[in-house]
C-alpha cells in the first residue's frame, strides 16, 4: 500500500507546451476578432477550466464585460459563450499543434516509470476537437496513456472528479486513488485529483503559473528562477499540490517523496 501504482496527467503546461502559451494565444486572437482587448494575464486567470468555463469567466471580467457591453450593446452572455467555443475550437487546435512538443524530459520519465510498472492516464481542459491531432501526434511519438479524457467527455469536468474516476477505471485501479498521482499546472486540475482522492503534483516552471517559454527559463539565473517560481509555488501549494516540482521531468523525485509519506502513513 506504500507504492504508487498510476499517474494520471494533464497536458498543456504539464507534459506539452512548456509555458502552457498556445491557449493563450487562442484566446487573446479570439477576443480581438470581436474588438475586444484582453490581455495575456487576464487569459491565464481561469487556466485549467473547461474551456467553454473558460470563456465564460472572461466574459464576466469586469474589464471585459465592460467592453463587450461597449461594443456589443448588452450583457455577455452564455450563447455568447457557446458561438465563442465554435470559432476557438479549430483556433486552439492549430495553436496546440504548434506548441505540441513533450516538455524536456518528459519522455524518458514515462517510458521509465511505465517500466517499472506504473499505469498512466491523462485528462484536459481542452475539448476533444482539439485535443484529437495532438493525441495522435502524441501517440506517435510512443506515448500512450491508457485514456485520455477530454473536458467534454464527461457530464461534469474540473474541478470535478468524474474525469479522474473515468481514468482511474481505465488503469484498473478503480478504489485505489490513494496509490494514484494527479500531475497538474493548474488549481481546477489539481482539486479534480484532490477530489476523486488522489495525491498531487504541481508544476511551477513549465506550467500556466510561471508562463514562460522553455528557452527563457534555460536562459534566466538560479536566483532569477528562485524569485520567479516563489509565487507559482505559492499558487499550487494553495491549490493543495502535495508536492510541487519544476517540470514533469522531476516526477520520480516527487513520487519517491510521497512514497516516504506513503510509508509514514500520510494519505492524501
Amino acid at each position: 500500500m506504500n507504492k504508487i501504482k498510476g499517474v494520471i496527467l494533464d497536458w498543456a503546461g504539464t507534459i506539452v507546451d512548456f509555458g502552457s502559451l498556445a491557449p493563450m494565444g487562442a484566446f487573446v486572437e479570439l477576443f480581438a476578432r470581436h474588438r475586444i482587448q484582453i490581455s495575456f494575464e487576464q487569459a491565464r486567470v481561469p487556466m485549467g477550466l473547461p474551456k467553454i468555463d473558460h470563456i465564460i469567466a472572461l466574459g464576466q471580467m469586469p474589464d471585459i464585460a465592460a467592453q463587450w457591453q461597449a461594443v456589443v450593446g448588452r450583457p455577455f452572455e452564455a450563447a455568447d459563450a457557446r458561438n465563442l467555443l465554435d470559432e476557438f475550437e479549430p483556433m486552439s487546435a492549430q495553436a496546440a499543434l504548434n506548441r505540441s512538443a513533450f516538455i524536456p524530459g518528459f519522455m524518458p520519465v514515462y517510458q521509465g516509470l511505465k517500466a517499472q510498472g506504473l499505469a498512466f492516464a491523462t485528462t484536459t481542459g481542452y475539448t476533444r476537437k482539439i485535443m484529437t491531432p495532438l493525441i495522435e501526434q502524441a501517440h506517435a511519438q510512443g506515448f500512450e496513456p491508457a485514456r485520455v479524457i477530454c473536458c467534454d467527455d464527461v457530464a461534469r469536468s474540473r474541478p470535478d472528479p468524474m474525469g479522474v474516476e473515468q481514468c482511474l477505471q481505465a488503469m484498473h485501479l478503480q478504489g485505489q486513488s490513494s496509490q494514484v498521482i494527479k500531475v497538474d499546472d493548474t488549481a481546477p486540475g489539481l482539486a479534480e485529483g484532490l477530489a476523486a482522492g488522489c495525491w498531487t503534483v504541481g508544476v511551477a516552471a513549465s506550467g500556466n503559473a510561471l508562463g514562460w517559454t522553455y528557452e527563457r527559463w534555460q536562459q534566466a539565473q538560479d536566483e532569477e528562477k528562485t524569485r520567479a517560481l516563489q509565487p507559482a509555488v505559492a499558487l499550487l501549494e494553495a491549490a493543495g499540490a502535495h508536492e510541487v516540482i519544476d517540470s514533469v521531468a522531476d516526477l520520480p523525485e516527487a513520487i519517491a517523496r510521497i512514497e516516504q509519506r506513503m510509508g509514514r502513513g500520510e494519505t492524501p
